[in-house]
Parts: C-alpha cells; structure tokens; sequence
C-alpha cells in the first residue's frame, strides 16, 4: 500500500525505542532482512519487487519509464508555496505550483501507447485510464498519490487553494484512488494532516 510515503510526509514525533534498535541512527520508513538494514524507499521498493514476484505475487512497478516521473517536482513547489511568510511572493509560488499540476495533468490526460493500439479505429484523444501507468495500482502510484493527497487537504485548510476543475486528469485519478480500500485504509485523517502542518504552514506577513 501507500503507508510508507504517509509515514514519511507526516512522522514528527520521535521513533519507539523498539524502531531505535532496530535501525540506530534512522527514521521510518525502513526495513530489514537478514540482519540488512535498508533506509532508502526506492531500494526497498526494488527489493520487494525482487522478492515478492510474479507468479505468485502481482509485478508493482510501471511500465513506462514516465509514469515513475510524473509529479515529481509537485510536492517541492507545494512545499515553497505552503511555507511561504511573505504576501508579495505568494501568487507566484501558487502559480509555479499551478505548473506542475498542470505538468501532472497533462500526463495523466495523454493516452499511453497501449490505449491507442487498442482503439486504433477511432482517435484516442483523452486518456481513461484510472492510474499514472494504467488502471491498476503501481508503485508510481504508491509514491505519487500520498503527497497529491496531502497538498489537497494542506492547501485548502491553510492557503484556500483547490485543484482547478478543469484538471480532469487529476480529479479523475484522486477519485479513482478514493474509490481503492488499498489507498483509503492507510490514508491518515484529514486533521491528522492538517495538525501535522500547522507549525508549517506560517501566517503570511
């Protein structure tokens, strides 16, 4: 699921001394394995997929290379515009933001090459799919959605800003996340996130 990149964005609280044991000197998400400590989610996550493989278990990662790059840059420009003091530089770090979602979108709204093929007797012009890399989960997915759903909920409580209507793309792939028991049960509650950036997001001067 989701859980680890939750833990990450919303840890603030020192780690259990069991966990302290367990990896000194780390936070979570970590894991470990025959006595090996790994500290890096991209790693772990090729280790499960090297582990925890096809047949028995489903193959996570995208397809297409794009899908694990797409919204990298949102969480970043969301952090500028959350932390942000200063009334002056606030339009433009809403509008850098604004970018990258719509950067997002795009992406989200192109049909990949598989929905082309599929319906070549016709123009594929919108993509339908449900996810960044098809209409199943990955682990593009598992890294990107958690931060898309903590801008939503952040930005709204402490900037007034919403994703525009008119980013179909996004709002199609939030409520195509909503709508899996995978994503919604690791979900934090929207004042568990809300708290967790109140020493953040600053009054603006």
């Amino acid at each position: 699921g989701c859980c680890p990149t939750h833990q990450r964005c919303l840890t603030r609280t020192k780690k259990p001394a069991d966990l302290q044991n367990l990896a000194p000197g780390t936070n979570p998400p970590f894991m470990t394995f025959d006595g090996d400590v790994k500290i890096d989610v991209n790693k772990i996550e090729e280790f499960l997929e090297e582990k925890l493989a096809p047949p028995r278990y489903p193959k996570l990662a995208p397809k297409h290379s794009e899908s694990n790059s797409a919204g990298n840059d949102v969480f970043a420009k969301f952090s500028a515009f959350i932390k942000n003091t200063r009334k002056d530089a606030n339009e433009n770090l809403e509008k850098s933001l604004l970018r990258a979602l719509r950067k997002l979108d795009n992406y989200l709204n192109t049909p990949l090459p598989e929905e082309i093929d599929a319906y070549s007797t016709e123009d594929v012009i919108i993509s339908s799919r449900k996810f960044l890399d098809g209409d199943e989960l990955t682990l593009a997915d598992c890294n990107l959605l958690p931060k898309l759903h903590i801008i939503k909920i952040v930005a709204k409580k402490y900037r007034n800003f919403e994703f525009p209507p008119e980013m179909t793309g996004i709002w199609r792939y939030l409520n195509n996340a909503y709508a899996r028991d995978e994503f919604t049960n690791t979900c934090p509650a929207d004042r568990e996130i809300e708290s967790a950036y109140l020493d953040v997001a600053k009054r603006m001067k």
